[in-house]
């Protein structure tokens, strides 16, 4: 499949449509936007008469509350980007967003994993799975009260056919890897979030395994596509499985006054 027949259908099952059990998803005359344990302006149809005013409104609905501003290199307008920062968004790094269309993916993938992959089924178990996520990302914790333990609580909780979460474990028994899997629903994508792996225990094949069993899920949920937003230090490993790069993404924070 072609890329600009991929990016339509991402735009409108990952951007336009999804549903998530964590987030109110509000539908405006020109914008997508999720509230709840996470604020997501997530897709918007602007041109340079109205992008500014549009802007102004959704930080003045959001107010004092964080939000993210979720902005594609093929949004409109043009300078949508250099508005966003104008109006006292912090632009984050860029994100490469893949799809792996899964009847064209290698047969490797589908191949049994060998590490010791579990599912965590188990809203309490979250927080110790996440001591992974937090030695390696600077924005995570592992407390009860961090908003990716919160979110991923609540989607476990309230929607557990829509979540995968699944750890790798040592012969010692420790987490040595982590990662999970959104299968939003009427939807024929499964997406890839969160894959982290200690540093000591890097270079064994835990990222490839938690990928593949994702994967291996979303096929046999019947999903047709995989999507990641990858890292410059993902996009080669994925690339090199038969991710296709359709666009880049930049998250766009807005944090209230300080944020001016």
């Amino acid at each position: 499949m072609e890329i600009r027949q991929l990016l339509t259908i991402y735009d409108q099952e990952q951007r336009r449509d999804v549903v998530y059990p964590s987030e109110e998803r509000q539908v405006l005359p020109s914008v997508v936007r999720h509230v709840g344990i996470f604020n997501q302006v997530l897709y918007t149809e602007l041109d340079e008469n109205n992008a500014d005013a549009v802007i102004r409104e959704q930080i003045a609905y959001f107010a004092e509350r964080e939000f993210e501003w979720k902005y594609f290199t093929h949004d409109t307008p043009p300078d949508l980007l250099e508005r966003l920062t104008k109006h006292g968004f912090a632009i984050g790094e860029a994100e490469a967003i893949l799809i792996l269309d899964l009847e064209s993916a290698p047969e490797s993938l589908f191949a049994p994993v060998k590490h010791d992959v579990r599912r965590i089924t188990d809203p309490a178990d979250i927080p110790g799975i996440m001591t992974v996520q937090s030695q390696v990302f600077s924005d995570r914790n592992s407390s009860e009260d961090d908003p990716h333990v919160r979110q991923l609580t609540d989607e476990l909780r309230s929607a557990p056919d829509q979540l995968s979460i699944y750890a790798v474990y040592t012969d010692a028994g420790a987490v040595a890897s982590s990662a999970w899997v959104r299968l939003p629903a009427n939807n024929r994508f499964a997406s890839l979030w969160g894959a982290a792996t200690l540093p000591q225990y890097r270079n064994r094949g835990f990222y490839t395994a938690l990928m593949a069993i994702r994967i291996q899920e979303a096929r046999a949920r019947g999903r047709r596509f995989v999507t990641v937003d990858a890292s410059p230090m993902s996009r080669p490993i994925l690339s090199k499985f038969g991710f296709q790069w359709i666009t880049t993404s930049h998250p766009c924070q807005w944090r209230g006054e300080s944020a001016r």
